[in-house]
């Protein structure tokens, strides 16, 4: 009898061992395959890049591909930015997807074998990123976030239409889009507008460069600058409490609260982007032999709530070019 009952267990424990190296097998064989891994690497979170990130990842999605998407936010230090991208490399990723100049920089300094594809790069060239727009070179293309004709078309707006003739500008000097921008806007401004700047290394800091500037200026101008753009509440509020106009670099920054902007949508950017990246790991194309795009379909947007709490009044010829929302 005992003889039985141990012959008996030791074919219930075979059976219960091979049902659960079975389960195990079938779960493995369950497990997701991925066309390819793309490491995704922001310098921090704000609704444009967040809205090209998104677009990225669309035009996957519409080529019908399957991608393991890494996606690592550097939280707006550059130091992690250097991190991230080395880890990436020491991955092995199929490719890099860089969302903001910083992000880039960092990614092109880790490696020159890996394909890098950038978004929300304001001056690729001057950020020795790439040869030129046309010919890039090297492992790197993408998509800027500058139109050639957002910042002349903003000052024109500013100093014709609104008769401002003090503009004040935040910006941190170490984010190299957002210093080439200043320079634009010095350039295209000349003697029509004066410029008064205040410099920022943190969000923190921000709305209190926002406040120096009150009284001295007739509008405050963001443009792109991450550290800014990631605080932009605080720069609203300081327009809203001094009846002071907040002209924003992007359509996002319009939604949240800025007054107007010549912009675009993000998102197409970054969808862009993907097409280039796709071309990349698909067909096999070379980075470096893909121009650089600029955004397309450039619009005025002016929010009437944001025009209101910052006592501007609405011309009615604005209306004519502009997109007027209310948010």
């Amino acid at each position: 009898m005992k003889k039985w009952l141990i012959v008996a267990s030791i074919i219930a424990i075979m059976a219960i061992t091979g049902c659960s190296s079975s389960e195990a097998k079938e779960g493995n064989e369950k497990e997701e395959s991925y066309d390819y891994t793309v490491g995704i690497t922001q310098i921090v979170e704000h609704p444009s890049l967040d809205a090209a990130q998104e677009g990225f990842k669309a035009a996957f999605d519409e080529a019908g591909l399957n991608v393991n998407f890494d996606v690592q936010l550097a939280q707006g230090d550059a130091k992690n930015n250097q991190t991230i991208a080395d880890n990436f490399v020491g991955d092995d990723v199929d490719l890099i997807f860089a969302n903001s100049t910083g992000s880039a920089q960092s990614a092109l300094n880790a490696t020159k074998d890996i394909p890098i594809v950038f978004t929300s790069v304001t001056d690729p060239v001057g950020s020795n990123l790439v040869d030129s727009m046309e010919s890039p070179g090297g492992n790197v293309t993408g998509t800027t976030d500058t139109h050639p004709d957002a910042i002349p078309n903003t000052i024109s707006f500013m100093t014709e239409k609104m008769d401002v003739q003090t503009v004040g500008m935040l910006y941190n000097p170490s984010e190299q889009n957002s210093s080439s921008q200043i320079e634009r806007v010095k350039e295209i401004a000349g003697d029509k507008v004066d410029i008064k700047t205040a410099t920022v290394t943190t969000s923190a800091e921000v709305k209190q460069a926002a406040e120096s500037l009150t009284g001295k200026v007739d509008a405050l101008y963001i443009v792109t600058d991450n550290t800014v753009v990631s605080a932009l509440e605080s720069v609203l509020l300081v327009g809203q409490e001094e009846d002071t106009p907040v002209l924003v670099g992007e359509l996002d920054s319009v939604e949240r609260g800025g007054f107007a902007a010549y912009g675009f949508d993000y998102y197409d950017i970054g969808f862009e982007a993907g097409q280039k990246a796709i071309e990349i790991l698909e067909e096999g194309k070379n980075p470096g032999e893909i121009p650089v795009s600029y955004p397309q379909n450039l619009k005025l947007q002016i929010n009437k709530d944001a025009a209101n709490e910052m006592g501007v009044e609405i011309q009615e010829g604005w209306k004519e070019e502009a997109e007027i929302i209310e948010k």
